[in-house]
């Protein structure tokens, strides 16, 4: 396994293009609220577009604010049934964007500013939804008569879904999934869809033993509660010296619980005392029992994700908040290590793409 690669210290920048759009939004809203009031109740065609009631000059305008922020960001308003108005800007479940979605709805104005909006940074969980007509392109579709087949996969951590509706039969693959993909968003929320919810795929047949949607928040739960605690995964292999290594993963670990963690930033210590296989003895291992546990101290600012040990070095993984000030933490505690010289290396990795070889 190639546990030593040096990453490029490419750290992350807020998008200037979010302040802008809040202080445009200050100037709009009371348009946005004119529009929507005149037409109460209101719905679009198709979630995830703007409500009717919204004038074309204003719907472009606020999409194209949106996508000033990042091209492949989405929007939607919502509120109607006499709910308090929201705007959700969403990177649609895409975790490279779920950084950029939680800087701007940390931007967004609080309290009286906020004139009785919410704002999100993902589409939460809306169990009413799950009543109603879904209207794509030509067709409608009763939600009442979708059907979940759910596979609990303790292993990863997972629910495994297929989905059913009579219709499917006469729909295109694209509008299967999206009725698929629409379901789960309001049955959990964008959020926990990410964190629990692993393959998903299309059934013609109703399941054997399928459920409807709203009993896929508890299975979840079920799913979901021994890992309550942070656990570790551990495993044995080699290095590129063909010396035995060890590998430890936190698991799970979820992008959704540290959204502003987009830079991956790998620590590379050097111990003095090892066996002839060049693991770590005493007292090196016990200076490295307290190194990591500062690194575990850090908050939301960055999260232990990976630690990989043999030929003399350990290397933890990190992902850190680039904004937050912790890489130079990291640096000092880097320059305190008294076994050797630690070196400190990050780059841009806001999707986790260097976890993906330490899943299961």
């Amino acid at each position: 396994m190639g546990i030593f690669r040096r990453p490029r210290d490419t750290p992350a920048a807020v998008p200037p293009a979010i302040g802008e759009f809040w202080e445009w939004w200050a100037q709009a809203r009371p348009t946005i609220e004119a529009s929507l009031a005149a037409a109460p109740g209101a719905e679009s065609a198709e979630p995830g577009t703007p409500g009717e009631g919204l004038s074309a000059e204003t719907i472009e305008e606020l999409s194209r604010r949106v996508h000033k922020i990042h091209a492949e960001l989405q929007w939607e308003i919502g509120g109607a049934d006499d709910r308090a108005p929201s705007l959700t800007v969403t990177g649609g479940g895409d975790p490279e964007l779920r950084g950029v979605a939680e800087r701007w709805f940390r931007a967004a104005p609080a309290g009286s500013a906020a004139g009785g909006w919410t704002f999100h940074p993902a589409r939460q969980a809306d169990p009413e939804m799950l009543s109603q007509d879904l209207v794509l392109g030509d067709h409608e579709f009763d939600l009442e008569y979708v059907r979940l087949g759910m596979r609990a996969d303790a292993d990863r951590a997972r629910v495994h879904i297929s989905a059913y509706h009579p219709d499917f039969l006469f729909v295109s693959e694209e509008q299967q999934l999206q009725v698929a993909l629409h379901v789960l968003d309001w049955a959990l929320g964008e959020d926990d869809v990410a964190r629990w919810v692993g393959e998903v795929s299309i059934a013609i047949e109703a399941p054997i033993d399928s459920l409807p949607p709203s009993m896929l928040s508890a299975v979840v739960e079920q799913v979901a509660e021994p890992f309550a605690e942070p656990s570790w995964l551990t495993g044995e292999g080699r290095t590129p010296r063909g010396h035995p290594a060890r590998l430890g993963a936190r698991f799970p670990l979820h992008r959704q619980d540290y959204p502003l963690c987009d830079l991956h930033v790998a620590i590379t210590v050097p111990y003095a005392h090892s066996n002839p296989d060049r693991l770590p003895v005493e007292p090196s291992s016990g200076a490295l029992r307290a190194f990591e546990k500062k690194l575990t101290k850090l908050g939301d600012r960055a999260v232990l994700a990976v630690r990989e040990t043999g030929d003399g070095l350990r290397v933890f993984h990190l992902y850190a908040d680039p904004d937050s000030g912790v890489i130079g933490e990291l640096d000092q505690l880097a320059a305190g290590w008294t076994e050797g010289k630690a070196k400190v290396a990050s780059s841009n990795d806001p999707g986790w793409r260097a976890l993906a070889p330490y899943q299961p």
